[in-house]
């Protein structure tokens, strides 16, 4: 009998290429999406890079580019108005850094303990003042030291800062506390530790980096905040955002693209710095830590 060899069976190609062809088609990135998302960046960082431009004019002139000087910087330097101003918003900054950070902490750790409908309330209501227009708080503040009989200065800014940036402290560092083992601060009482001493010796260590992080983003937003100084502040001395607007009012000078550019710097370098603090302690860092994940 003679065996008939039957040619060896192929696998079609035509799949094969099709599925690279999708392939090739999924990794291939949308023109439209990069070009809308190119353009919305240009909208946003353009006018922010003409005054940073213009704040190395030589000229005095918001149109015409004449040469790179640092004229501008020396005026800022020289007018006393706007270091006095430029000296309360640090002041205001320090102390709404300090005050919103001692009751986040606080208030974090009350809100991760407290496992009842009383602490969900508590946190809900937390959540208000992020989810609020800044201007609504800004007049509601304003209103209520009037109410309250009490002039509007730098302690009315300060308070009414540490008020609203302590929901931020408490977002920052709340799923912080909730990742600690409670078991460490049993064992710190255990061995004879009171329930104080275990949170100052053990807790607060553990929380250092999100509570470092947590302050310096809170000094730069205090610092460059606008709403609620204005509305909160005194006649003199106003806080550097206020006091600039109130320049703008009479036309705007160079010496305040020079302040706006150095306000700018300053919160790009502390915001950074928030960013990389929690990796100098062998910590994750970027985004992670400010997010609370």
């Amino acid at each position: 009998m003679t065996m008939v060899k039957l040619p060896a069976a192929t696998a079609p190609a035509r799949p094969a290429a099709k599925s690279r062809t999708r392939r090739g088609r999924a990794d291939r990135r949308p023109r439209l999406l990069v070009a809308v998302t190119a353009l919305f960046f240009a909208l946003l960082y353009l006018p922010i890079g003409v005054v940073a431009l213009f704040s190395f004019n030589s000229k005095k002139s918001l149109t015409v580019f004449g040469g790179f000087s640092l004229r501008w910087y020396r005026a800022f330097v020289h007018d006393d108005v706007l270091i006095a101003s430029l000296t309360t918003s640090l002041r205001i900054s320090l102390v709404a850094m300090a005050g919103s950070v001692v009751l986040g902490v606080a208030l974090a750790l009350g809100l991760v303990r407290c496992r009842t409908r009383l602490g969900s309330l508590a946190g809900l209501i937390m959540l208000v003042p992020l989810i609020t227009p800044e201007i609504v708080t800004g007049v509601a503040s304003m209103l209520l030291f009037k109410g309250l009989g009490v002039a509007l200065s730098t302690g009315t800014v300060m308070l009414a800062e540490i008020t609203f940036s302590i929901s931020y402290v408490t977002v920052i560092l709340r799923s912080r506390v909730a990742a600690l083992n409670p078991e460490v601060e049993e064992a710190a009482m255990d061995l004879g530790a009171t329930r104080w001493q275990a949170v100052r010796l053990v807790t607060l260590p553990a929380l250092l980096p999100a509570v470092l992080a947590s302050a310096v983003l809170i000094f730069a937003l205090v610092f460059d905040d606008f709403v609620l100084a204005y509305f909160t502040t005194g006649v003199d001395p106003q806080p550097l955002s206020v006091r600039i607007y109130s320049a703008i009012r009479f036309g705007v000078q160079p010496t305040i693209n020079a302040v706006g550019t150095l306000m700018l710097a300053g919160s790009i370098a502390l915001i950074a710095l928030a960013l990389f603090i929690p990796r100098l302690f062998g910590r994750r860092g970027g985004l992670d830590i400010l997010s609370g994940e």
